[in-house]
């Protein structure tokens, strides 16, 4: 038997892990000197990993 998961929480999740992914990439903005294409790559990457582990960890705290 699978289990389905409703639309709305997948965009949720989704809603969440941009919101994350877009305040890492800007705090990153804020603190990088130059950016050239090598690090716009690494630093939207960086976010990503970021905003995954927010999420993960934020669902461990709050137990949902």
């Amino acid at each position: 038997m699978t289990r389905r998961t409703a639309p709305r929480t997948i965009l949720l999740a989704a809603g969440e892990l941009l919101a994350w992914w877009a305040g890492l990439a800007l705090l990153w903005l804020v603190l990088v000197t130059t950016v050239d294409t090598l690090e716009r790559i690494v630093g939207a990457s960086c976010a990503a990993v970021g905003a995954a582990l927010a999420r993960a960890g934020r669902r461990a705290v709050s137990w949902r």
